[in-house]
């Protein structure tokens, strides 16, 4: 017999913690909720405060034997389709929502983007960064927004179509970042394994499957290190970037996190020794025209001897 039926049946309730959490949450929105502010004509006196649990089952349009089940914290099988409607019911915000399809262990199939765009106040931070490159970028591996001294070392994000604002994809593809990443074949395979770390909170968004299939198609490199299946948290550590006209860059890279893990960062980049720190003030603050950027890049390659991949 399942472990469902065999609660079902006996009506206990499993001691695991964070069905206690849902329960209690699930209550707690239930009784802030008044009749009148989800269409029901009020019934006079009441003994608890809120919905009861029938009409909150009939709002969602599920049985109330097993709603009752899910606000006493057994261990029911919990289906996305009824959570989505029982978040509806009781009118739960993004952040509800998502505390409540994290407690009942299931992945919500709409899933409230986070909005990528970076406050001034975040825009003025990156700004006085300088001269250390800095960059607020996202699970995904999206450039978000940069200063110009990242510039200086990736090239003119602004001329590239907005999907290709992607390390990831610049990693994997020719490009300038391509080419000044000195250790790019140990940094690659890092980006792939914690991009599949992100990956397993983000599978079911479109964003993150275009992009996985963009760069599968586009680069046997990428293909091939996603499928040895090697996952990685963020974290911080040290890059290696030869650039035109400036040399070779021993840069520390620090991550500042903007909300939860796995969300947007800020990406700071500071000299690991004094020859890097000179070098940083030869970076060029202003963007070069796409031509130069495209023979700065060769240059660096023919330089560096790094083949693309």
């Amino acid at each position: 017999m399942s472990l469902t039926a065999v609660t079902a049946t006996t009506g206990k309730v499993p001691a695991d913690p964070r069905r206690q959490q849902l329960a209690a949450f699930l209550r707690s929105r239930r009784e802030r909720i008044t009749p009148e502010q989800v269409g029901l004509p009020p019934t006079g006196r009441r003994r608890t405060p809120g919905l009861r649990r029938e009409e909150v089952a009939q709002i969602a349009a599920v049985g109330i034997t097993w709603y009752t089940w899910l606000e006493q914290g057994r261990e029911i099988q919990v289906s996305v389709q009824v959570l989505d409607a029982v978040a509806r019911a009781l009118l739960l915000d993004p952040s509800e929502r998502a505390h409540l399809f994290t407690l009942a262990g299931a992945e919500d199939p709409t899933p409230v983007r986070e909005c990528p765009t970076v406050t001034p106040a975040v825009r003025m931070t990156l700004d006085r960064m300088a001269p250390y490159p800095a960059a607020v970028i996202n699970s995904r591996y999206d450039v978000l927004a940069h200063n110009a001294q990242y510039t200086g070392i990736v090239g003119d994000l602004a001329a590239l179509p907005p999907e290709d604002r992607n390390l990831m994809w610049l990693a994997f593809t020719p490009s300038r970042f391509h080419q000044v990443l000195v250790d790019h074949e140990e940094e690659r395979d890092v980006m792939v394994a914690r991009f599949r770390s992100g990956m397993g909170d983000h599978g079911a968004e479109p964003a993150w499957r275009a992009l996985l299939c963009r760069l599968r198609k586009a680069s046997p490199v990428f293909d091939a290190a996603w499928q040895r299946h090697d996952v990685l948290r963020p974290g911080n550590g040290l890059k290696r970037f030869l650039v035109p006209e400036v040399g070779l860059l021993r840069l520390d890279y620090t991550s500042l996190w903007l909300g939860p893990v796995q969300g947007p960062r800020m990406i700071v980049y500071t000299p690991k020794d004094e020859e890097s720190a000179a070098l940083l003030s030869r970076l060029p603050t202003r963007l070069p025209s796409a031509a130069a950027a495209a023979a700065a890049a060769a240059g660096a390659g023919a330089v560096a001897g790094v083949p693309l991949g």
